[in-house]
């Protein structure tokens, strides 16, 4: 059996291809990497910028004093709490109103996803959002954070296209003429065959519960409730005007010892912030990039 051999310029093209790739890791892996090592060398080495690859004199102490701060470990198990609960009413508003659109037999169908298109491109703003997120007492709640974004019209449409595209309309016609009603139809059918989709949607609803903070810091004043964005996001302020007051020398030495560990806590944060959403996106990769390609291939 005959093989096609590369010739020259094909050789050259690979060779080119890798070197990018390869300069395209690097790029986006040293970051991940000097963040790691940073949360466990010795600070001073750190802020003096003699850390690059390796470790240097490695402590733990970040970490510890993470698990120490009571806000901290507050603020994380709030963000547990913001992305379960938000990312799974995501997930049922989501699939149900993209399951509804993709039936052709939906009375208005055509305007209703016109109406739910025009909020992609045009929406009340922020301070009118504010004032219907009060009157209807929703601020320092958890629900404030979850209900004004409870569905996204970009996820509904890949949802809709997955329905059209994926399941057979004789499956659900079966269903139907056993006597299966449209609820049945679609908890037992049509979730079970959805399995990439729902993957997908819960790593895109998930990774935006997890790293939000602006609605947090809009609606909530209670520190209690806080997520854990922003408390990391106080900790790099805050670490920012100590280290420009230690450069102005208004700081005293006693201060300066805080501030030192304060950059450590900072790295230690971001790899425990990280931590969950780099554990579970392994699992569901698989999954990815055949839902995305899925839901692209016709409007």
């Amino acid at each position: 059996m005959s093989t096609i051999k590369d010739t020259g310029i094909d050789k050259i093209f690979n060779v080119i291809n890798y070197i990018l790739l390869v300069i395209m890791l690097l790029v986006i892996i040293y970051p991940l990497w000097f963040v790691l090592i940073a949360s466990i060398s010795d600070p001073d080495l750190v802020n003096c910028g003699k850390i690059y690859l390796i470790p240097k004199n490695v402590s733990f102490e970040g970490y510890t004093r993470i698990f120490k701060d009571g806000g901290i470990l507050i603020s994380y198990k709030n963000t547990i709490i913001y992305t379960v609960v938000g990312t799974s009413v995501n997930l049922i508003l989501t699939l149900m109103c993209a399951y509804a659109l993709s039936k052709k037999k939906l009375y208005g169908r055509n305007v209703i996803t016109f109406l739910f298109t025009f909020t992609m491109f045009f929406s009340g703003g922020l301070i009118p959002t504010y004032l219907i997120v009060k009157q209807l007492g929703l601020l320092n709640k958890m629900w404030a954070l979850i209900l004004p974004g409870a569905i996204s019209m970009y996820n509904v449409i890949i949802s809709r296209t997955f329905f059209q595209s994926t399941v057979p309309e004789e499956i659900e016609e079966s269903a139907m003429i056993d006597g299966s009603s449209f609820a049945n139809t679609f908890i037992k059918i049509i979730i079970p065959l959805s399995k990439a989709l729902i993957s997908v949607l819960t790593l895109f609803y998930a990774v935006g519960h997890w790293n939000s903070y602006f609605s947090a810091l809009i609606y909530l004043t209670d520190r209690k409730l806080y997520p854990l964005q922003i408390v990391l996001r106080e900790i790099l302020i805050e670490n920012q005007m100590k280290a420009e007051m230690v450069a102005e020398g208004l700081m005293e030495e006693s201060v300066i010892n805080k501030v030192k560990y304060a950059s450590l806590i900072k790295y230690s944060v971001i790899i425990v912030s990280s931590l969950p959403v780099l554990m579970i996106y392994p699992f569901i990769q698989k999954y990815f990039v055949q839902g995305i390609m899925i839901g692209s291939l016709k409007g």
